[in-house]
């Protein structure tokens, strides 16, 4: 048989294995894109203001109150809860030092710890690992040292944050109102001046 007449057999065949893949086993699809191999999702949608249509920032009562955090090591603070936060905007990152989509947040959400801490924004790296690798606290004590990361983070080795939050990528983010209401979520890398614009807002309300 010709090379070419083989390889017009084969292509079709394996464009069609992937398809059934991708369905048979969603899980493992969504796993891809969250490591940036086909792409990061975005969760919302844009409105007429240029913010995300889940960022309703009305003070709306159907805004979800966010789960308290979970038990777990902290690091760069002492253990936080939002009822203690409560008057301050927060912004939750769910991440895990091994994953270069979540690298690529950080010199962003660094930024805006920076530029709003002092106005009432407190910033919370929740440490979803992985890998089993990424559970040992040595290995994520040195990471957010190395990374440079000075804003409170708390491990969740056993995915309890993950799952009240109803995470299912990494990265993800989270900003809560004064009130403790999340009031945006964004999945992947980017949006980061729609997070900014919301922070900014946040900031500008009445508890």
């Amino acid at each position: 048989m010709h090379r070419k007449n083989l390889k017009m057999i084969l292509l079709p065949s394996f464009v069609l294995i992937l398809g059934l893949t991708a369905v048979s086993f969603p899980s493992h699809a969504q796993r891809w894109g969250t490591l940036g191999i086909i792409g990061s999702e975005i969760t919302h949608q844009a409105s007429s203001d240029g913010l995300s249509s889940s960022a309703v920032l009305s003070g709306s009562d159907s805004s979800a109150v966010a789960p308290e955090f979970a038990a777990g090591t902290w690091i760069n603070s002492e253990p936080l809860t939002l009822k203690g936060l409560r008057g301050r905007v927060v912004l939750v990152e769910f991440w895990t030092f091994g994953c270069y989509n979540c690298r690529n947040t950080l010199p962003a959400v660094k930024r805006l710890d920076a530029r709003y801490r002092e106005q009432g924004l407190t910033v919370v790296g929740v440490h979803s690992p992985e890998t089993g690798g990424e559970k040992n606290l040595a290995s994520v004590r040195r990471e957010v040292a190395s990374l440079a990361i000075k804003y409170p983070v708390v491990t969740d080795n056993e995915f309890e944050l993950w799952r009240a939050y109803n995470v299912d990528a990494w990265p993800t983010i989270f900003v809560l109102d004064k009130a403790g209401r999340i009031r945006w979520k964004h999945v992947g890398e980017g949006a980061y001046d729609q997070t900014e614009q919301v922070i900014q807002r946040l900031l500008a309300e009445d508890e």
